[in-house]
């Protein structure tokens, strides 16, 4: 990639990811939507490119389709999950339980995936991140065994995550 073209569009993926995405939300195909996302896509990633300090040196796009698919699963699981804990178990019998997970990621933008999908799972709330970003504090809604959330976790997500950021 030419400096200025990378100048100009600093994240390529990123620009194509947005303008996609406006295209998607303003629900018309013309030509002056699909240049005006183009545009917000240019402008976007470049006036924050100045956050951006560092780029996850490694990233494999094949296994992020995986793992999406794996969340988006896992998210539709946990719904029904959450929905029969709410219907049928009495709050006074719910085992909340706060979890610390070691992290063995050390990238800030797969410890955000992971805190991210933790989130967006019902039934679990990524809480905190330790100072030094090797410990992740979840909440989960009802467990019978901490332990055994805390190797899911690392094992369905950490793992995968290290895999895509390596």
């Amino acid at each position: 990639m030419t400096r200025a073209f990378q100048w100009l569009i600093p994240h390529p993926l990123l620009t194509l990811i947005l303008t996609i995405v406006w295209m998607l939300l303003q629900n018309e195909l013309s030509a002056g939507m699909l240049v005006f996302g183009f545009i917000l896509g240019i402008i976007i990633p470049w006036s924050t490119s100045i956050w951006w300090p560092d780029t996850p040196k490694g990233f494999r796009l094949g296994k992020m389709i995986r793992y999406s698919f794996i969340v988006i699963w896992d998210i539709i699981v946990a719904n029904i999950e959450v929905a029969w804990i709410v219907l049928t178990v009495p709050s006074s019998k719910l085992k909340p339980a706060w979890i610390v997970v070691p992290l063995e990621l050390r990238e800030p933008e797969a410890i955000t995936m992971l805190a991210g999908t933790i989130t967006l799972t019902p039934g679990t709330v990524s809480a905190d991140l330790s100072d030094k970003g090797h410990s992740l504090l979840v909440h989960v809604l009802h467990t019978d065994d901490p332990d055994a959330v805390r190797d899911d976790i690392k094992t369905r997500y950490e793992a995968r995550l290290l895999e895509i950021f390596t």
